[in-house]
């Protein structure tokens, strides 16, 4: 089993959108010998009847976007080896809200580091469905945070 001794290799602060200005956390990247550890905090998630919200990690560069998608620049689901939805480089297992919090730690070797900096981390309103294509009908866009070192 891997252990972790040192600081995050990279991070990325979260912040809610318009409608969930007080929706925050953030996602820590931690380089093992041939994967990376994702460590994921969250609060003040909205209520749903599921209580799970997709979490993804997308191509874009930035929060930013339009008056429909607020984060539309944050882009697609990370998925530089073009695979079918849930086999995405950038698919993540879901958050699941306590009381509104939310904690995920998991290990990937589907990208390194150096790949991810500069991109964004999104949650979505609705849990992902494994299934639909593109992106699992994860539905709108809650929050988002670009990933730094």
């Amino acid at each position: 089993m891997a252990q972790v001794y040192h600081a995050p290799n990279a991070r990325a602060k979260i912040k809610g959108g318009e409608e969930y200005p007080t929706l925050r956390g953030e996602v820590l990247f931690y380089r093992l010998q041939d994967s990376v550890l994702v460590v994921a905090s969250v609060e003040n998630l909205p209520k749903t009847d599921s209580g799970f919200f997709a979490f993804h990690l997308h191509d874009g560069k930035n929060c930013s976007g339009n008056e429909s998608d607020e984060f539309a620049d944050a882009g697609a689901h990370f998925n530089p080896e073009k695979s079918p939805h849930p086999e995405h480089a950038g698919d993540f297992p879901p958050l699941l809200s306590n009381s509104g919090s939310a904690y995920l730690a998991f290990v990937t070797d589907r990208f390194k580091i150096r790949d991810i900096i500069g991109r964004t981390i999104i949650i979505h309103m609705n849990p992902d469905d494994f299934d639909t294509q593109p992106s699992g009908n994860a539905g709108e866009k809650i929050a988002c945070g670009v990933i730094n070192l």
